[in-house]
């Protein structure tokens, strides 16, 4: 497909929106690698301009759009009527989704599925912490989701993705990635299998804390990085969650703990000197202290004692997924390099051994924020 090609199809399907003003302007847009993303510029007839975010949805790791997009509809009409009961401002707090010209909330063209949201002007995301007030204005802004939608019935969303944060079930489908080893890797991994084995009963624990209502089920937005933020280029503050595709029922837990495991760690993700993976205490401090100042007292006692679990738990999942999928072929995550998987698994797991070396001092530094954030 040639790029007038390409041009041509974009148009068609931006027309068949309910965007103000004529089409002026349509180019892809910022640095996300799971939807394709476009912004439209309309000149509108008194001579300004509104702009537009269209993205045509990844429906190879979402299958059902219609689900996916009821609860993004859901979620932010929500939160729009939070916002506005506030005080605030609901064009640029939360997602706004323009409707298709036959009303719905996204478009089915070719086989192709695509939304359009307006754009929230005078905001950027960045990709990357730059200083620790980043971090903390990104816990703000997640504790502050969080709040928002405390009262929100997370039981009548749908799962975006099936047993997205369900521990045990990755646990589950590990052993079963061992036991199969494929591509006859297992044998040169040992004591990274062995690490995670040894570790399976901590992955029933909020599973379990679940299940017994011992913690309450919550709308999670499921994927809290930096990026997913943005921030308000006047005072820079976080203004508004974006990337709503994986929120669904889950734990407050989740959306905490896998902050720290990006956010909190003094190395890449993928650093193969492990000597320079650890965690960093001080913006553990930072970002518990911002996430619960966010979340304003809407949550329980017993969530907050198991921040530093929520926190080992997310890290050790998604080294666990690493390991799985280098033991499978690397056929889920891209790699960019031989053991590239691995190197991942690795840097998880060294992260998880500092947690653990370093737990009462996660433990004191929750402890210190959770007498002011208790639930009112």
């Amino acid at each position: 497909m040639g790029v007038i090609d390409t041009e041509d199809i974009l148009k068609r399907v931006a027309s068949q929106f309910q965007a103000e003003g004529s089409m002026e302007e349509l180019v892809p847009y910022g640095s996300g690698h799971i939807n394709d993303t476009f912004r439209l510029t309309c000149r509108l007839s008194d001579g300004g301009c509104k702009r537009y975010i269209l993205q045509k949805m990844n429906t190879s790791i979402f299958k059902n759009t219609a689900e996916l997009m009821e609860n993004v509809e859901k979620v932010t009409s929500f939160l729009r009527k939070k916002i506005i009961e506030a005080g605030g401002n609901p064009e640029r707090e939360t997602l706004n989704l323009v409707p298709a010209a036959d009303g719905r909330t996204y478009l089915e063209s070719e086989g192709e599925f695509w939304r359009m949201y307006i754009f929230i002007e005078n905001a950027t995301s960045f990709d990357e912490v730059k200083k620790p007030e980043d971090f903390y204005n990104s816990a703000v802004s997640f504790g502050n989701f969080q709040r928002l939608l405390a009262d929100y019935p997370a039981e009548t969303l749908h799962e975006t993705i099936m047993n997205f944060h369900n521990t045990a079930d990755r646990f589950a489908n590990f052993k079963k990635a061992v036991k199969e080893d494929v591509c006859g890797r297992a044998k040169a991994v040992q004591d990274e299998i062995d690490f995670v084995l040894a570790r399976e009963k901590d992955t029933h624990v909020i599973c379990d804390a679940l299940a017994e209502k011992r913690i309450p089920l919550r709308v999670t937005h499921n994927d809290t990085k930096l990026n997913n933020i943005m921030i308000d280029d006047q005072t820079g503050k976080g203004l508004c969650v974006i990337d709503l595709d994986t929120v669904m029922p889950g734990s407050s837990l989740y959306d905490y703990g896998d902050s720290i495991r990006f956010g909190a760690s003094t190395g890449a993700e993928d650093e193969p000197n492990l000597e320079l993976i650890s965690l960093d205490l001080g913006l553990f401090d930072i970002y518990t202290k911002g996430y619960l100042e966010g979340c304003g007292g809407s949550l329980t006692k017993e969530e907050i004692e198991l921040f530093p679990m929520g926190a080992k738990l997310m890290t050790f999942e998604c080294g666990m997924r690493f390991l799985a999928d280098y033991l499978q072929g690397d056929v889920y995550f891209k790699i960019h390099r031989e053991g590239h998987n691995l190197d991942r698994a690795r840097t998880q797991f060294k992260l998880v051994s500092d947690m653990e070396s370093k737990w009462e001092e996660m433990t004191e530094i929750v402890r210190k924020y959770s007498g002011q954030a208790l639930e009112k």
